[in-house]
């Protein structure tokens, strides 16, 4: 029997989305269920919108970006070559008070460049770096700390999964998204060295004795092939040679190659493994987007996009006012949601409000992709956060304070991105002045 009235369909949905989300159903499910249940109960919407919907919204070439990304991250880790950017950036800045942590935001920066996601930086660098930090005398907090924290970056500097979904989603240029990432992504990297800087000096911790420069000329030698993988992802993509996904094919191919023939250190019995590892982790994101495509279905038939943006145009109609609008929805979103169906629910909101605005799609995106990345290290969603304390076996709640010190930083890079971005894209101009 359906129930009457639209507004008791909406009053109920958003009863069962809080009830589902408070008993622990995986934010994917919650949203598909919700979805059904919201559809099902309206009058002439045939149940068969939802499936059609959750088909449609995987139907795009540039979704199959996401899967190649995450297959080429896992190449790279079953071949160790984290493990060669772990040791490289070790003879980059070990010499320097506190070198450990600062080596573990420059290997985090050079992953970021390989994998297109957090997650999986900091399971890579943390099992690596977060031991050897704790036997350097750092502390467990602060170790985990250095580790989730700068893992953030893994979806700021490109490759990006997330900035490929909002690409998606918003019709802006991946492409554009990218090369936009770089500066504010070093901008966190090295305002996070700072912090650590002045925290070594406090706790007087170790530094590690200088490499000689025939060592560290042989040791980037062996790092120059992973290093240049977000070169030729982006070169291509900027030199207008390959689309993102097509980016996403070279970038396995070159992972794959490194792994099994340059390094010699990938079997062939682990390709399986890999594959259904793969499988497995992008099965979850795209599941994430299918069922929030459904659930859009049901926010568009309330005309969800048009009140709020309506409501903006009428209560914020200032950019300075929407954009902190936005950084507080996003920040908030991000501490029980992953950064997919975030976008996936909230960026049809608020973009058509920062179109009229005079914002454009790559500034909003940026903004917005910042926001989700610090929600990866804020509980009690912050699966970043999570994976460093179980790796540390730390409870979440004095993580959470050790990190509260990096997320100052990423914050002011938020706000610089937010208020001053024709700082942060004047080197993305004059690459790619059409862009921006």
């Amino acid at each position: 029997m359906a129930i009457r009235g639209e507004g008791m369909v909406g009053i109920m949905s958003i009863i069962i989305f809080l009830l589902l989300l408070i008993i622990g159903v995986p934010i994917s499910f919650v949203i598909g269920i919700v979805a059904y249940f919201g559809i099902v109960m309206l009058p002439d919407v045939p149940e068969i919108t939802v499936v059609q919907k959750m088909f449609s919204g995987l139907d795009s070439f540039i979704l199959l970006a996401v899967p190649l990304f995450i297959l080429a991250a896992n190449l790279m880790n079953h071949g160790k070559i984290s493990d060669k950017l772990i040791n490289f950036s070790i003879a980059m800045v070990g010499h320097i008070r506190g070198g450990l942590a600062h080596a573990n935001v420059v290997v985090s920066m050079f992953f970021a460049g390989i994998s297109g996601s957090s997650q999986a930086d900091t399971a890579g660098v943390g099992k690596v770096l977060i031991p050897s930090m704790v036997k350097e005398s750092y502390g467990k907090e602060t170790a985990l700390a250095v580790t989730a924290a700068s893992s953030t970056i893994g979806i700021i500097i490109p490759p990006s999964i997330p900035m490929v979904i909002y690409g998606s989603l918003a019709g802006a240029s991946v492409g554009a998204l990218f090369l936009a990432g770089f500066v504010p992504g070093i901008l966190i990297g090295l305002g996070m060295m700072v912090l650590i800087y002045i925290f070594s000096l406090k706790h007087n911790y170790h530094k590690h004795e200088r490499v000689t420069f025939v060592d560290f000329i042989k040791k980037f030698i062996t790092t120059i092939p992973p290093i240049l993988t977000p070169a030729i992802i982006i070169g291509g993509i900027v030199g207008g040679i390959v689309t993102p996904t097509e980016a996403a094919v070279l970038a396995c191919i070159y992972a794959f190659i490194l792994s099994k023939f340059v390094y010699r250190t990938l079997k062939w019995g682990e390709i399986p493994d890999i594959l259904i590892d793969t499988l497995k982790l992008s099965s979850i994101s795209l599941f994430a987007l299918a069922t929030a495509s459904a659930l859009g279905e049901l926010l568009s038939y309330y005309n969800v996009s048009q009140n709020v943006a309506q409501f903006f145009a009428n209560n914020l109609p200032y950019t300075p006012v929407f954009m902190l609008a936005v950084i507080a929805l996003f920040l908030f979103l991000g501490t029980f949601m992953d950064a997919i169906p975030a976008m996936i629910l909230f960026v049809p909101v608020v973009l058509p409000a920062a179109k009229q605005l005079g914002i454009s799609e790559i500034h909003l995106g940026l903004v917005i992709v910042v926001c989700l990345a610090m929600g990866l290290i804020t509980p009690p969603y912050g699966l970043c956060l999570l994976l460093a304390s179980s790796i540390a076996e730390v409870p979440v709640v004095r993580s959470f304070v050790a990190v509260l010190p990096y997320l100052g930083v990423i914050l002011l890079v938020l706000l610089l991105i937010a208020y001053f971005p024709h700082l942060i894209f004047a080197v993305p101009k004059m690459i790619k002045p059409g862009w921006f």
